[in-house]
């Protein structure tokens, strides 16, 4: 085992919850870095939207992909092809991964000015809509 397991101790009362004690440990042992930044916006009551500062990247050094509801945003730029006298800016590697609710799907992405958008959208169903009811 190449990292701590908190719940190692646990595990055989867990029968059935392996799965949330694993992202437990997942998100324990995960190192935080704040590359590259980002907000979450609010757009309306349904709509959000992930922006990402990735200046330096182009469309084909992202990929965006969706598992489960896991959005995982990752970038590299291949520069060894480059001859640099002086290399100033960084352009590392990258991933961010985001937790998304059930209801939540993503739209689309674009790129505007080296920020990525990524367009989210909660779906909620009919049954769960709010209903009015008349008075008669």
């Amino acid at each position: 085992m190449t990292h701590l397991d908190i719940f190692g101790q646990f595990r055989p009362l867990t029968i059935g919850f392996d799965r949330y004690f694993d992202e437990l440990n997942r998100l324990s042992n995960h190192t935080t870095t704040n590359y590259p930044p980002y907000n979450i916006v609010k757009e309306d009551s349904e709509n959000y939207c992930i922006e990402l500062a990735i200046a330096g990247f182009g469309k084909k050094d992202i990929e965006i992909t969706k598992e489960r509801n896991v959005l995982t945003i990752e970038g590299k730029v291949d520069e060894d092809s480059k001859d640099f006298v002086h290399k100033g800016l960084a352009s590392r590697a990258f991933k961010r991964t985001f937790t998304l609710a059930d209801d939540v799907e993503v739209k689309g992405a674009d790129m505007v000015d080296g920020i990525l958008h990524v367009k989210l959208v909660r779906i909620i169903p009919e049954e769960d809509k709010p209903v009015s009811i008349k008075i008669k």
